[in-house]
């Protein structure tokens, strides 16, 4: 196995990923469930992101040119969809019971765009597009399932800062959750809109 690339490809992932990071948007949007509840958010999330970033490193230059879409527009729409998780939070309409749940969650945003994001595509195929033989191809495989159990244990442990900030706590969290990913959807889409122009002054 190439252990440099390895480490090369944990490392970004980590990165990119944010465990860290990811902790007050996660306890924002599954604060209120169950423990049970929000422990299965976690692994659905982490397993749909594995899942995302796998089918593209696979085949995803294929898919994007048989849809016709460029990175940017990738990018774009996952800064449309925090837009739309944002502005719940920030509303307070994500605390509504009725509207909880934990698939819908897992699924977006935490599965995909905030783990399984245009970062962590593009950089998956980039590492696969550098790969010259099936040990450059394990070790780019074993980088994203580390970095994805390192993720899901920050994701199960961040249980213990519910029970330390309590609901008053999770409320206030869920408002500056709620700004923090408004302004991580502004940065995609104002990165999106960049490339864009890049790319038709360059045909120009």
């Amino acid at each position: 196995m190439n252990v440099t690339l390895f480490g090369e490809v944990f490392v970004t992932l980590l990165v990119i990923t944010d465990p860290p990071g990811m902790v007050p948007i996660f306890l924002a949007l599954t604060g209120a469930l169950p423990v049970r509840d929000r422990r299965r958010a976690a692994w659905q999330a982490v397993a749909l992101a594995l899942g995302v970033i796998v089918v593209f490193a696979v085949a995803g230059r294929t898919l994007l040119a048989y849809l016709h879409v460029e990175l940017p527009a990738l990018q774009a729409a996952g800064g449309l969809l925090l837009i739309l998780v944002a502005l719940e939070l920030l509303t307070g309409k994500a605390d509504d019971p009725s509207r909880q749940s934990t698939s819908n969650i897992a699924l977006v945003p935490l599965g995909t765009p905030l783990l399984a994001g245009p970062g962590a595509i593009v950089a998956t195929m980039l590492f696969v597009q550098r790969a010259a033989d099936p040990p450059d191809y394990l070790a780019i495989a074993l980088g994203i399932v580390a970095v994805m159990v390192v993720v899901w244990l920050t994701l199960q442990f961040s249980g213990v800062i519910v029970k330390v900030l309590r609901p008053g706590g999770i409320e206030v969290l869920t408002r500056i959750a709620g700004l923090l990913l408004a302004a991580i959807a502004v940065q995609l889409i104002a990165d999106a809109i960049a490339a864009f122009v890049r790319s038709y002054l360059a045909a120009g």
